[in-house]
């Protein structure tokens, strides 16, 4: 289970995952996107950079994420059948970068509430155990892409599209990383356009044309020439610096600005898949339905075969929820799942806090190997 950047949604995946011959086999049983309440993501809006926040709304938004989380969860059990353990992202309100370190983060939604709901055991607060080991935390989808990536011929890559954009390597040395904003500015400029929260297929950026000063100025972003590892999020790109932009372009028509921040996103993104030589990218999240954003895509990167991640068998909408499944598997049974290649700790690191379900729930034993791959079962 997973709410992204964007918090417009919880993601979940219901998969039952298997080791066999070193190989971790995944079958995804059932998929949902639960919106949140309006009332709700008006409050974490509100409470995300540049707003400011109490401790007493930081109490609350807790609560009220943490049930509607044990809602989610109960409704795919509803409908996908039962589950032995729930893997819970929650909903990243802060993610603390200093001097290219990642120092803390805070995910919201109290994992108690699904652990009460579902009577099964459940994994959460997933990232502060790399940072502590000198990582940034970010991405965490790099350990499950890695596997599926081992799989695959030639240099592939996958490219997660959400409110901010991350990019994983293939090959024996991993590489992952935050490459810079998906969809968090191009949201942030629809809802102050159109008061919608997004612009659904790229339709209101398609009418308008790329702004060339704008565009060199966001491009000057220091963010995109520091090396990775490198992790990033709404503590950066928010509406206040989309503001901070806009004042020095006074007079940029509200399409110019969303056809210019889709470029922005297509063009950082291709310059790392070019330096990486990437020649097929399985390409996930909300992004990959943008075709406006897949086309600008597609025109820097020649020779490059983009293709949704459910080719490989992962719906792209519901991606990140499948990879926490597999996260949660590996702290269920002992194993590390970090790549320090990806997110810079001293090492790999078993991942999270586990709230127990009950008197009778327990977890499985101890792993004695880790999976080389991933095998999505069709």
């Amino acid at each position: 289970m997973i709410s992204g950047t964007s918090h417009d949604a919880i993601d979940t995946a219901i998969v039952d995952l298997r080791m066999s011959d070193g190989v971790l086999e995944a079958e995804v049983r059932h998929t949902a996107a639960v919106p949140y309440a309006t009332e709700l993501r008006d409050r974490i809006a509100a409470a995300l950079p540049p707003g400011r926040t109490g401790m007493d709304e930081v109490c609350r938004l807790d609560t009220a994420i943490g049930r509607a989380f044990a809602d989610a969860a109960a409704a795919a059990v509803a409908a996908g059948g039962p589950v032995d353990l729930v893997c819970s992202h929650g909903q990243t309100v802060f993610h603390w970068v200093e001097d290219r370190q990642a120092h803390g983060t805070l995910q919201l939604g109290q994992p108690a509430w699904i652990a009460e709901r579902l009577g099964v055991s459940v994994v959460a607060d997933l990232r502060a155990r790399d940072i502590a080991a000198g990582g940034q935390g970010a991405p965490l989808v790099s350990y499950p892409d890695s596997l599926l990536l081992a799989g695959l011929p030639g240099r592939p890559g996958a490219l997660n599209l959400g409110g901010i954009a991350n990019l994983t390597t293939g090959g024996p040395r991993p590489l992952a990383y935050d490459t810079g904003p998906a969809n968090a500015l191009i949201d942030a400029a629809a809802l102050a356009a159109t008061g919608r929260p997004y612009d659904r297929d790229g339709a209101f950026a398609a009418t308008g044309r790329t702004h060339p000063g704008l565009l060199a100025d966001l491009l000057a972003e220091p963010y995109y020439r520091r090396e990775p590892p490198k992790s990033t999020g709404k503590e950066l790109f928010h509406s206040g610096y989309l503001d901070a932009h806009l004042a020095r372009h006074p007079g940029v028509a509200d399409a110019d600005v969303l056809r210019t921040l889709t470029e922005l996103t297509a063009r950082t993104v291709a310059a790392e898949v070019r330096a990486h030589r990437i020649d097929t990218l399985l390409v996930s999240g909300g992004g990959v339905r943008n075709p406006l954003l897949m086309a600008e895509l597609a025109i820097l990167l020649p020779g490059v075969r983009l293709t949704p991640s459910d080719e490989a068998g992962l719906p792209a909408d519901a991606k990140e929820a499948i990879a926490f499944a597999i996260l949660g598997w590996h702290t269920a049974h002992g194993l590390p799942s970090t790549l320090p290649s990806c997110t810079g700790a001293r090492g790999p690191r078993v991942l999270g806090t586990i709230v127990p379900g009950g008197p009778d729930t327990s977890l499985p034993p101890p792993a004695k190997q880790p999976p080389h791959a991933l095998r999505v079962l069709r």
